[in-house]
C-alpha cells in the first residue's frame, strides 16, 4: 500500500495542495482560488474539495491502494501552530479564530497540523530544497530563511524543528530595527528591516525620490529613466522597475537600491551574530535582484567574520519556488506523526 501525506499552502488569494511520499517525492499538485471574502466556512470547504481532488488524482494514477497518513498546512499568519488555529490573518479578512486543524482532522480522519507560511517554506527548503543533500535528507543543522517581497518574512529551522518564540508564536525577524532614524512601520517600530528593504519599501522610496528630484518635470533629472520605464506614471514605480533602472545606470534608482541593500545587509549581519546559521536561504520577488544586494552582503560577511566563521555560511536562493510551502507543510505532518 502506498503511503502519502498532503501539504497545503494557504495564501491570500490562492490555496495549493500536493501529495507526497514520506521520502519527499511530489506526486500530484493542484491549486485554486481561496475566495477569502466568502468567509472561512466557504474557504475551508474549498480547501477540503481541493485535497479530495488531489487524493482522487493520486488514486487514479496508482494501481494499488493509497493510505493517507496526515495533512499539513502552511498559512498566512498570524497562525497558532500549537492550537491549530488561524488567529486573525491580515490577508484573510474575517478569518478569526478558525480551527483549521480540527476541521481537516474531522473530515479526513487523519492527523493534521498547522504552521506559519514562512516556517512551512523554510521547512520545505530544509527537507527537499536548498539544504537537502538528497531527497528527504538535510545536510544542514541550522537554516535561516528570508523571504523578501511585499514585506520581509523570516524563519529558522534547527535540527528539522521550527524555532518558536514565547507561547509558540512566530518570531518576526522582518521587524528588527536596522536604523532607528528610518521610516515609520505599521508594526509600531521605526526603521525596521521591512520598512527599508522590502519590495514595498523600495518602491515607496523610489517614488518619493522621484518627486523630490523633479524628474516628473522633464528629462535630464535623476530618476528620469526609471520614470520612463514606468510609462511616465509615478504610481507604477515598484521594486522590479527600480532594479531594472539601476542596472541601466539610473543614478536615483542606484541610490535607492544601494540604501535598501545596506539595510538588508545589516539585517543579515544581525542574523549571523544571533543564530550563526550554516545556511541562509533567500526567496521572494526582490531576491530576483540578488546580484544588486550581494556586494553589501559580502561586506557584512567580512565584518562578521571577525567574531564568527561567517565565511562558512552559505547564502543562496531558494530552490523550490512556489512549491516550498507545500513541501514544508508535508514535512511538518511527517515530523508531527513521529
Amino acid at each position: 500500500m502506498k503511503e502519502i501525506v498532503i501539504g497545503v499552502d494557504l495564501g491570500a488569494t490562492t490555496v495549493r495542495a500536493g501529495a507526497f511520499t514520506p521520502q519527499g517525492e511530489l506526486l500530484v499538485v493542484q491549486q485554486t482560488e481561496i475566495k477569502a471574502r466568502l468567509g472561512p466556512d466557504a474557504g475551508l470547504q474549498r480547501i477540503i474539495r481541493l485535497i479530495e481532488k488531489v487524493l482522487l488524482e493520486v488514486n487514479q494514477a496508482d494501481t494499488g491502494p493509497v493510505r493517507l497518513l496526515g495533512i499539513g498546512m502552511g498559512s498566512t499568519g498570524p497562525a497558532d501552530a500549537r492550537r491549530g488555529v488561524l488567529v486573525n490573518p491580515l490577508t484573510l479578512p474575517g478569518w478569526i479564530e478558525v480551527p483549521v486543524v480540527a476541521r481537516l482532522t474531522d473530515h479526513f480522519d487523519v492527523p493534521s497540523c498547522l504552521e506559519n507560511d514562512a516556517d512551512a517554506a523554510a521547512l520545505g527548503e530544509y527537507w527537499a530544497g536548498a539544504a537537502a543533500a538528497s531527497p528527504g535528507v538535510s545536510a544542514v543543522r541550522c537554516l535561516y530563511a528570508i523571504t523578501v517581497g511585499t514585506g520581509i518574512g523570516t524563519a529558522c529551522i534547527i535540527d528539522g524543528q521550527v524555532y518558536r518564540g514565547a507561547n509558540g508564536f512566530h518570531p518576526e525577524g522582518g521587524h528588527q530595527i536596522v536604523d532607528p532614524s528610518g521610516p515609520q512601520c505599521y508594526c509600531g517600530g521605526k526603521g525596521c528591516w521591512e520598512s527599508w528593504s522590502s519590495g514595498t519599501a523600495i518602491g515607496r522610496a523610489a517614488r518619493e525620490a522621484i518627486q523630490a528630484s523633479g524628474a516628473i518635470a522633464g528629462q535630464g533629472k535623476p530618476g528620469a529613466l526609471l520614470l520612463a520605464l514606468a510609462g511616465g506614471e509615478i504610481e507604477r514605480v515598484e521594486a522590479g522597475l527600480v532594479a531594472e533602472a539601476a542596472r541601466q545606470a539610473d543614478p536615483l534608482a542606484q541610490q535607492v537600491i544601494e540604501r535598501a541593500a545596506e539595510a538588508f545587509a545589516i539585517g543579515v549581519f544581525n542574523i549571523l551574530m544571533l543564530f550563526q546559521p550554516e545556511m541562509i536561504v533567500l526567496s521572494g520577488g526582490v531576491i530576483r535582484s540578488l546580484d544588486l544586494f550581494m556586494p553589501a552582503i559580502e561586506r557584512v560577511i567580512q565584518a562578521a567574520d571577525v567574531y564568527i566563521p561567517a565565511h562558512q555560511v552559505r547564502i543562496l536562493p531558494a530552490h523550490l519556488g512556489y512549491y516550498a510551502g507545500i513541501y514544508g507543510a508535508a514535512y511538518a505532518i511527517l515530523k508531527a506523526r513521529k
